[in-house]
């Protein structure tokens, strides 16, 4: 079994703002805080956790010192952001939402997940389900195969 952990709070769940991806992101950012994040994840990188941050504009650097220093429970993860973004209103949220609910991986990327989690290539086809498959692949490989 793995001493570091994979994240499996899916993209496609928001918290009381209503943002979605905000929850994942809070759990990639404290276990990278806290040396736990399972090899091969990014604790604030680009793709989703870029995504959500420039378009509610939150300063990264801010945020992962936020996370470092505080280890912020996720009501107080979302409070800072909610204190600090610069563009958090219900036309970005709605816009950030439909654009991380239409995301699709590349071709090459959507057949790679299927093929390792053993589905024909085929649907899902969104990310959100896909890096979701991954994950839950990920997880039964670290931690119970």
């Amino acid at each position: 079994m793995s001493n570091k952990i994979i994240p499996t709070i899916s993209s496609g769940t928001a918290g009381p703002l209503g943002v979605l991806h905000i929850p994942r992101l809070w759990q990639k950012m404290c276990l990278g805080a806290a040396g736990k994040l399972a090899d091969g994840y990014s604790n604030c990188g680009p793709g989703y956790d870029t995504m959500t941050l420039d378009a509610l504009g939150v300063d990264r650097d801010a945020l992962v010192a936020f996370v470092s220093e505080n280890k912020p429970t996720y009501v107080q993860f979302e409070k800072f952001i909610a204190e600090n973004a610069t563009k958090l209103n219900a036309a970005s949220v709605a816009e950030l939402n439909a654009a991380i609910t239409g995301y699709q991986h590349a071709d090459e990327t959507r057949q790679s997940i299927l093929s390792a989690v053993g589905l024909p290539d085929g649907k899902p086809t969104d990310a959100i389900n896909l890096n979701n498959l991954d994950d839950w692949q990920e997880f039964h490989a670290a931690e119970l195969a």
